[in-house]
Parts: C-alpha cells; sequence; structure tokens
C-alpha cells in the first residue's frame, strides 16, 4: 500500500480523526530574510505534510524502530536530550483529560517551542520544503511525528479556534485564495503579543490546531495555539489593521478560515 495525498474538508476530517484517536515554537519570529521580502501566501506544495491518517500506529513502531537511532545524531540529539527534563515535568503536570499523550509527545512539544539551539527555525524549514526529501534524506521524521500526534490528541474533540498571529514579514494573498502555511505555526488567543511584529497579522480560524496549554515552554499566558503544516485556509478578508479590534497596530491584517485538510504525503513514509 503507498501513502496517498489526503484532502478532506471539515466534516470528512471529523469522521476521520474519530477513527485515529485509537492509535493512541514555533515561532513567531521569521527569519532575517523572510523579514526583507514579500513573501507570497500559497499551497506550500513542497511541505513535509504527513497527519499519518490510517497509518498512525505503523509509524508510531516505524520512528521506534528506524528513525531514531538514524536521526538522533548532531544538533537534534543535542536539543532531544535538553528537553528530557522538560518532558517530565509536563507529563507530571499533564491533565487529566490529556491521558493519551506520553513522554515523547511532550518532549517534542519542549523541543520545538524552546528557543535551544534556535532549532524550530531549522525543523520548520526543512517541513517547509523537505518535501522531495521525505523518504530519503529528511532528518526529523521523529519530531515531526511525535509533534504532529500531540497536535491531534490535543485537539481530539476537533474544536475550532479563533488565533492571531502577528509577524514582522510582508505577506501578499488575494481574497478568495486557498492557502496553507506548510510548517508548524504558533498562533495564539492573544492580540497583544506585539514584539512578534506589526507588518501583517492574520485573524484565524483552525479547526486542526491545538491549545497548548501549559505544555508549551513559553509562558502559559501567551496561549499558544499550534497549527499542522496540512491544515488548509481561505483568505475572506483583507483589512487595514486600523480597522480590526485588537490588531489596530498591524499594517495589514489577513482573515483565514479553515476549509479543511491537504496531506500530499499521507502515510507515504509508512508504507514506503
Amino acid at each position: 500500500m503507498k501513502g496517498n495525498k489526503l484532502t478532506l474538508a471539515p466534516l470528512s476530517l471529523l469522521l476521520g480523526w474519530m477513527l485515529l484517536v485509537d492509535s493512541a515554537r514555533i515561532s513567531f519570529i521569521f527569519t532575517l530574510q523572510e523579514e526583507s521580502q514579500i513573501i507570497p501566501m500559497t499551497m506550500v506544495e513542497n511541505a513535509v505534510d504527513d497527519m499519518y491518517f490510517t497509518c498512525n500506529g505503523t509509524m508510531s513502531k516505524m520512528i521506534q524502530d528506524k528513525y531514531f537511532t538514524k536521526e538522533n545524531t548532531g544538533k537534534f540529539a543535542k536539543v532531544w536530550k535538553n528537553a528530557e527534563r522538560c518532558a517530565k515535568k509536563k507529563l507530571n503536570d499533564k491533565d487529566t483529560v490529556d491521558k493519551a499523550l506520553n513522554k515523547d509527545h511532550m518532549q517534542a512539544i519542549c523541543v520545538y517551542t524552546s528557543e535551544y539551539e534556535q532549532f524550530y527555525s531549522i525543523f520548520n524549514e526543512a517541513v517547509r520544503t523537505k518535501m522531495s526529501e521525505y523518504n530519503t534524506s529528511f532528518r526529523f521524521h521523529y519530531l515531526h511525528f511525535w509533534l504532529t500526534s500531540a497536535i491531534q490528541i490535543l485537539n481530539n474533540n476537533m474544536n475550532c479556534h479563533t488565533t492571531y498571529r502577528r509577524t514582522k514579514a510582508e505577506f501578499s494573498g488575494k481574497v478568495n485564495q486557498i492557502v496553507r502555511f506548510g510548517y508548524f505555526t504558533s498562533s495564539s488567543y492573544d492580540t497583544t503579543l506585539t514584539r512578534f511584529g506589526t507588518k501583517t497579522c492574520f485573524k484565524i480560524k483552525t479547526c486542526s490546531g491545538a491549545y497548548l496549554k501549559h505544555y508549551s515552554t513559553l509562558r502559559e499566558n501567551e496561549q499558544e495555539v499550534l497549527i499542522p503544516p496540512y491544515e488548509k485556509f481561505k483568505i475572506t478578508g483583507k483589512e487595514k489593521g486600523e480597522f480590526v479590534k485588537g490588531l489596530d497596530d498591524c499594517e495589514v491584517v489577513y482573515f483565514l478560515e479553515s476549509t479543511g485538510i491537504q496531506s500530499n504525503l499521507n502515510c507515504k513514509a509508512a508504507y514506503e
């Protein structure tokens, strides 16, 4: 069986994830290069967007038996080990409703929400661009799987969230265009996190994103909601920030509304 492109509207996603449950920084900051150029909003077709639908159990075994030993070297080995204490603490403080989260889930969240070694930037660049290397030289199957799984568990009720994202970069997009972020993307319930930027801001309705609660290494009052690479959005509006409550200091605000998911690499590694 081969991995297939998976595209689902929200209702189909709800039904699909009901079957999936049994298997069980992101930073707001862009690179200096991104801050100095206009970034077109697209479907980011080169993204590593596997959501492991129907192969969660197979993949969880594969990453333990195959990928962890292979990938646990260099900088990843360093940041993974550094996150172990954080993971143990978060596991001890786990909410009862999140009983499906294990130590690897927590460690993945700790790695990604930490600024240690700026690893989130390295990881996200690979997630955004390395689709062609997914079955060959992609270096982060282990982290990608556990972070994706954590998001899916934390959003087990398939709740939609209204969140906000601020950036220092200039984006371009057209109303009614369908887009993806194409990497793990931080947003927040809080509109006032001005240090992350005022150039382009987003008001987002995400139905695949998950509230990270106190599991994030960021302060809990930042109320981080993490959006996976495979979620699709429709640009429903674009306005000057001065007309948008809570984002009135932003130069421009895009309004994004979830239209489901598109996973071009679904189960591609599990069924290679």
